[in-house]
């Protein structure tokens, strides 16, 4: 991996995207890391890998939401249940939770 000062970067914006086409390039300022650029090609692998891991911890989500709507043993949708999994269900809003793989209705209290 290449690594440029934020100067060397500024000053030589051409070579950066050149170099950046064969390898990822670390920016430093200050001695430190601060960016990393990367080609399009490589940003769009890691986003499709991101996405995917994302997708699989969804679903393992998904699955612990509906083995507590189901409770265990007992209870389930007509106990507490209801209330962990409308909770859960709260709780994915901001999480992302439940995007497209579980539609759930018929619920009563």
């Amino acid at each position: 991996m290449r690594i440029m000062t934020s100067v060397e970067a500024q000053n030589h914006f051409g070579e950066l995207i050149d170099a950046a086409q064969r390898e990822p390039v670390t920016i430093t300022r200050r001695g430190r890391p601060v960016v990393y650029v990367v080609s399009q090609q490589e940003y769009d692998e890691l986003t499709k890998r991101l996405a995917i891991n994302q997708s699989q911890v969804d679903i393992e989500k998904a699955k612990a939401a509906v083995a507590a709507f189901r409770g265990k043993g007992k209870g389930g949708a007509g106990s507490n249940g209801y209330w962990k999994i409308a909770e859960l269900i709260a709780k994915g809003k901001n999480e992302r939770l439940f995007t497209g793989y579980f539609c759930f209705t018929g619920f009563t209290r």
